[in-house]
């Protein structure tokens, strides 16, 4: 979108879950196969290994990178992401609230040191 370009790349997930953890790994590359000749070329490697463990009161701690690499730049950024997420019920409707912390080990330039995330997600189970 921002490059301009039309990109194409293979996803990979693994991923395992036991005993209250799971942990595994999300990978894709991306390259450039079409767009404005004008615009820079697109080859990026995004990896997020994660690790998280659930309590029996359904509290998940989190933590993961969300690793980027751009190729034709040479540069990397590389977030450590620390998360706690609280499952709770407004009468039948449940909710997660996520908060979270980031520390930036590797970034670009004038990139940020660190970052918070809050979420709410409505979830629909069957």
């Amino acid at each position: 979108m921002g490059a301009e370009k039309f990109g194409l790349g293979p996803t990979v997930v693994w991923l395992k879950q036991q005993s209250g953890w799971t942990y595994g790994m999300l990978a894709n590359h991306i390259w450039s196969v079409t767009g404005d000749s004008d615009r820079a070329d697109v080859s990026a490697t995004f990896l997020q290994p994660f690790l998280s463990y659930t309590t029996k009161a359904f509290t998940p701690f989190t933590f993961n990178t969300e690793t980027t690499y751009d190729w034709e730049n040479e540069q990397g950024t590389v977030p450590l992401n620390w998360m706690v997420q609280q499952l709770v019920k407004f009468g039948k409707q449940p909710v997660a609230f996520q908060l979270g912390a980031r520390y930036y080990a590797e970034k670009p330039a004038g990139g940020p040191d660190w970052g918070l995330r809050f979420a709410i997600t409505l979830l629909f189970p069957k």
